[in-house]
């Protein structure tokens, strides 16, 4: 079974240069997955960037969900990594902040 896991980001960059950011976040993690081709996919919907990565044999998909001042973002993990989501959790946002502080 399935496990979702969101986190809200809170940041104050406004709605496209948070989309940007996280253009070239998942850009960077594309290219720390050894650019392996279906590794990851993604596609934009207006401020919604939605995503699937095969990892260890299984799929997690997820989106995030960019607003003028926050991000929403949902991971659904499947069942054997369904036991580290609350790790999983706390990366995502610890990250995020990282990635969306204003400089």
């Amino acid at each position: 079974m399935s496990q979702p896991v969101t986190v809200i980001i809170p940041h104050q960059l406004g709605a496209t240069e948070a989309r940007r950011r996280i253009d070239l976040g998942f850009a960077d993690l594309a290219r720390g997955l050894g650019g392996a081709p279906g590794a990851l996919e993604r596609s934009w919907q207006g401020d919604r960037l939605n995503f699937a990565l095969t990892s260890f044999g299984h799929a997690i998909s997820g989106y995030v969900s960019v607003g003028a001042a926050s991000v929403t973002v949902e991971v659904l993990l499947p069942g054997f990594l369904a036991m580290i989501a609350s790790k999983m959790q706390g990366t995502l946002k610890r990250e995020g902040q990282l990635l969306l502080e204003k400089k």
